[in-house]
């Protein structure tokens, strides 16, 4: 049987950072406890799940202060095409966008994942040269506490505006939606990052998805 891949292509919630309680304290949870893993789990052994986490990932911005490499989509067609053939790209970034040094607003973050899904579609780096399939979701709101409340500062309300921006841009590319808000919420720890139950449910939640879509 011929395994499908998918590629899991986001920020420090795909590579699974544990909610951090000081800055430059960066763990991470084991595999089978990451979303990504629990998707892997639940999908078995037809399908193989690549982990394309990096924390501290943007859409399309460089970051001034955590380095050039942080751009999403510098990276994403040679991510894509070192992986090919990839049946689904499942993307989930924008919440680091919401730091306050970028000044973006929700429209131009959502702008900025079109970008994204575009770069994919043209990859052409499904199986026999077909555009991988594409699974949009958007981030769950952040709350503004922690050490990186002040990073983040001005980023909650922006972060409940994404689902509706998104769900319109997953429309528009041919993408199937998915509202992480929806399925979880952010630890009251930092306000950004998942605790391990709910990447347990957000990796249930997608496998399903993607058992009904391939």
């Amino acid at each position: 049987m011929t395994q499908k891949t998918v590629l899991c292509y986001g920020d420090s919630n795909t590579h699974g950072t544990r909610p951090m309680t000081r800055a430059g304290v960066l763990e991470r949870f084991e595999r089978e406890e990451r979303w990504t893993g629990v998707l892997a789990q639940t999908l078995g052994a037809g399908w193989r799940v690549i982990e394309e986490g990096l924390p501290a990932r943007t859409t399309v911005h460089d970051d001034p202060i955590e380095g050039r490499h942080k751009n999403g989509l510098s990276y994403l067609r040679a991510c894509i095409e070192s992986h090919l053939p990839v049946d689904v790209v499942v993307l989930m970034l924008g919440t680091n966008d919401l730091k306050t040094r970028f000044s973006v607003t929700p429209a131009d973050i959502a702008t900025s994942v079109g970008v994204l899904l575009a770069e994919i579609a043209a990859c052409r780096a499904g199986p026999s040269g077909a555009s991988p399939k594409l699974v949009l979701m958007a981030p769950a709101p952040i709350v503004e506490v922690g050490f990186l409340g002040e990073i983040f500062a001005g980023g909650a309300a922006k972060s409940r505006q994404l689902a509706k921006r998104y769900e319109q841009v997953a429309s528009d590319a041919g993408a199937h939606f998915l509202d992480a808000g929806a399925i979880i919420e952010v630890s009251p720890v930092d306000g950004v990052h998942f605790a391990a139950d709910q990447h347990r449910a957000l990796g249930q939640r997608v496998a399903a998805l993607l058992q009904q879509i391939a």
